[in-house]
């Protein structure tokens, strides 16, 4: 029996259909609905075709149909409604808004929130019947809200903290009280690496080996501290430092010393000392001192607690994690000779590094921070 579908093709519909039924790259049912067709317009019966593809009669029939009544679109898949949703989006909203929420505000005994109890705190609630940790999970990830991890942070607490900083990323930008710095002007971040341990390993340590990391003994001997003083070039990438037994005005003092005794610090017209305020070098009276031993010498103290505007502290990291870890030392001396033996070493390839933190970031950050301290608006019934 003849099909009373009868297909009759275009140039262009052939050419698109022919090109389907021959792609290796194509959908597998893209390639069966276009063989399909081609051969229904060839004038071959419904059975013919069924065997010929592959598939069920019905199938055959279904296509046909579909292309006489809508042409190539007729071969698309229609639209499916899919389940409906569980959840609607308020319930969404609720339950990232409370894993956005510290769990002590809410009166729960936990520090921090997992999915799990999300998802518990949520049923509770009754923000839903029923939920589970991965849908938490998935949602929050949606937004790439961890509330299970955590990271420390010290509010500024300077009063001027915004003008001690902004002077600070000036200098590092070569200006200073709105004028561009000589080429004879020279900026050093100075500070002190204190309490280093020289810890000796009660046994050898072993050298890596292929599948196996390199092993460093637990137990170790204590073999006393000491201190790093160290003051780096800023535009220069040169350090110099000297070894104390421990930290004081005395060790700093000396540092000093021996910068503006060492050329080109020496004949410099200015050299500007940024400092945070330790102990060795805070308050008036070390600017005073400064002034009056080294008058070509300007100390520039940071905020209290921006240790990370200070770009020393850069290089004591790199000293840390390429020269002192792990700690296995000795004595003291060998502690100090690798110091400054990697010393030496970084002021034979180093270059400044890419300072990109600028006043305008400053702003920025300034502008979170009010925002942050800026207790919410609470509106009262008349």
């Amino acid at each position: 029996m003849s099909s009373p579908f009868t297909i009759t093709l275009t140039i262009l519909d052939e050419s698109i259909l022919r090109a389907r039924a021959r792609s290796s790259t194509a959908p597998h049912r893209d390639v069966i609905r276009a063989r399909i067709v081609l051969a229904a317009a060839a004038g071959a019966a419904n059975t013919e075709i069924a065997t010929e593809v592959g598939v069920h009669i019905d199938t055959v029939r279904k296509w046909r149909r579909r292309f006489v009544a809508t042409g190539l679109a007729g071969l698309e898949d229609l639209a499916r409604s899919g389940r409906r949703r569980r959840f609607t989006p308020v319930q969404v909203a609720e339950v990232k808004a409370l894993a956005c929420t510290l769990p002590a505000e809410t009166g729960a005994p936990l520090s921090r929130w997992s999915s799990a109890e999300v998802a518990t705190e949520a049923i509770t609630r009754e923000i839903a019947e029923t939920i589970s940790a991965a849908t938490v999970r998935r949602w929050l990830a949606a937004d790439a809200i961890k509330p299970w991890q955590h990271r420390s942070w010290i509010f500024p607490r300077d009063s001027d903290f915004a003008t001690k900083a902004a002077r600070v990323l000036d200098l590092y930008a070569r200006r200073w009280e709105g004028q561009l710095l000589g080429p004879d002007d020279y900026v050093i971040s100075a500070d002190e690496k204190s309490q280093l341990q020289a810890l000796q390993r009660r046994h050898r340590g072993q050298p890596p080996r292929p599948g196996r990391t390199r092993r460093v003994e637990f137990e170790y001997r204590r073999g006393g501290t000491l201190a790093y003083f160290a003051a780096y070039d800023v535009h220069r990438a040169r350090v110099l430092g000297r070894i104390a037994p421990k930290t004081g005005i005395e060790p700093f003092t000396d540092l000093v010393a021996e910068v503006m005794t060492t050329e080109p610090y020496a004949s410099a017209r200015r050299v500007f000392w940024v400092v945070d305020n330790g102990s060795s070098h805070n308050g008036a009276r070390s600017i005073d001192r400064m002034q009056t031993t080294w008058p070509t010498a300007t100390l520039v103290h940071l905020p209290i607690h921006a240790s990370w505007l200070n770009q020393v502290e850069i290089y004591f990291s790199i000293l840390q994690r390429k020269a002192i870890n792990p700690n296995d030392f000795a004595d003291l001396n060998q502690l100090s000779q690798r110091i400054l033996g990697f010393q030496d070493r970084y002021n034979a390839t180093a270059a400044p590094f890419d300072w990109t933190y600028t006043r305008d970031d400053l702003n920025a950050f300034l502008r979170r921070l009010d925002l942050h301290d800026t207790p919410p608006t609470r509106t009262h019934a008349a």
